[in-house]
């Protein structure tokens, strides 16, 4: 065997050394990481969506406490100004500012759904209970897709700490751990309370 063909025989080893070793499943992993965050966000804004309608209705239904309806109107626009790219997975600070936006929305929908009990006439309403459904099924999305954004940077992250992948990871792309999604709602284990005044 010659030098040169040695040389050719090396070549299919190399290439088959290098794909194992992270150069092309660590940005497919990410990439998949990324298509799952937005789905995370669209389902925020799909909700984010519903919200007005929802005050709306309960507004034109029932004399509700405009303090309450306010605070879900607040939380919702304060929620939608605090963005969070795709480049910014890696930075834990600013997917905590994301997630704790979303969960003060959840808070006050909380404190909202529980001042709605008290109105029976406005549960009723047709208008009213199509957009708790919607509500209610958006939640849903909210839940399943956190759940798989979660699994697939769960699956990058390992797959960057790992040999062989850590090689072209940290070598070729640099890679940086994703902050996986911690829903974070305030006294989430507190109901909210409804009171009257009487």
């Amino acid at each position: 065997m010659t030098y040169r063909s040695a040389r050719w025989m090396i070549l299919p080893v190399a290439a088959m050394s290098l794909s194992a070793c992270g150069i092309n499943s660590v940005p497919t992993k990410e990439e998949a990481a990324k298509a799952k965050w937005a789905n995370v966000e669209a389902a925020y804004q799909r909700r984010a969506d519903l919200i007005p309608n929802l005050v709306e209705t309960a507004k034109g239904a029932a004399k509700i406490e405009q303090s309450t309806l306010e605070g879900v109107i607040q939380a919702r626009a304060s929620a939608t100004q605090v963005k969070l790219s795709t480049d910014d997975l890696d930075d834990p600070a600013k997917v905590q500012a994301f997630q704790q936006a979303q969960g003060n929305v959840s808070g006050a929908l909380g404190r909202l759904l529980a001042t709605v009990e008290a109105y029976p006439d406005l549960k009723s309403q047709g208008r009213f209970a199509d957009l708790m459904t919607q509500l209610e099924g958006t939640e849903n999305r909210i839940n399943v897709s956190v759940q798989d954004y979660n699994a697939a940077v769960q699956d990058y992250n390992t797959t960057i700490r790992t040999f062989p992948d850590i090689i072209g990871a940290k070598i070729v792309h640099g890679a940086q751990p994703m902050t996986p999604y911690k829903a974070i709602t305030p006294n989430a284990n507190v109901a909210p309370k409804v009171d009257f005044g009487q």
